[in-house]
């Protein structure tokens, strides 16, 4: 599968980290102190995603996320003002709560031993991923990001995100590499159609997060493993 691939390239949400249900913890946690009601963590979830994908485009994707919130539930605070409590709420959640999904660190190590490069390509922000980077209690003890990775790409490195193949067209750019070089590791549907469009092969991670899109994201990835112990086995064979 790895076979002649010089760079491995990862999604960081729902792929190498365990955080998409506790994003959806954190924008109930949100809703509930500024409305004072408790919302579905499934539909919050649907509305993030879509107004996402919506403004892919834009500058800054959450604060337009932010005032849709504002407008969907007729919310007095501003966009400004929610991006603001969004992140004070996340801060502990990102901290302490997140965690590697099950076989990452051992994944990562098995990597770095045969001499693999390593990048990061999410649509997070940066600030978060300087706090997994240099704050997460479990990513460090477990699998440091900067010992593994050359080189971390967020949200603030392009202009669009993902479906659109921007960010791993810069990885391309930015290591001389050909599509055919490198693989990708993904677990949404827009990060599949990203990797796709880039002309680079993905295997899909599972997320229960993603399973409504399930279908589509089998039909579009040449591999599906349910967790990365399962790759491993795959590439020690």
């Amino acid at each position: 599968m790895l076979q002649h691939k010089k760079l491995i390239i990862f999604d960081m949400d729902g792929t190498l980290i365990d955080s998409i249900g506790i994003w959806n913890d954190i924008d109930c946690d949100l809703l509930k102190q500024l409305s004072g009601r408790d919302h579905d963590p499934v539909l919050v979830q649907k509305q993030r995603d879509e107004t996402l994908r919506q403004y892919r485009q834009d500058p800054d994707p959450y604060l337009r996320y932010s005032e849709f919130l504002a407008e969907t539930h007729q919310l007095k605070e501003s966009g400004e003002e929610i991006v603001k409590l969004r992140y004070e709420i996340a801060a502990n959640y990102l901290r302490t709560k997140i965690d590697y999904k099950a076989g990452v660190p051992e994944f990562l190590k098995e990597l770095k031993a045969r001499g693999y490069d390593m990048v990061i390509a999410s649509i997070t922000k940066k600030k978060n991923m300087t706090v997994y980077r240099t704050e997460n209690v479990n990513l460090i003890s477990k699998a440091p990001i900067d010992e593994y990775f050359k080189k971390f790409y967020t949200q603030e490195d392009v202009k669009e995100t993902k479906p659109n193949p921007e960010i791993y067209l810069k990885v391309l750019s930015d290591f001389n590499m050909n599509p055919e070089d490198c693989f990708i590791f993904e677990d949404s549907l827009v990060g599949v159609e990203a990797a796709n469009a880039a002309g680079i092969e993905v295997a899909a991670m599972y997320d229960k997060y993603s399973d409504r899109d399930r279908a589509k994201i089998n039909l579009l990835s040449k591999y599906q493993f349910h967790d990365f112990f399962e790759v491993l086995k795959a590439i020690e064979n």
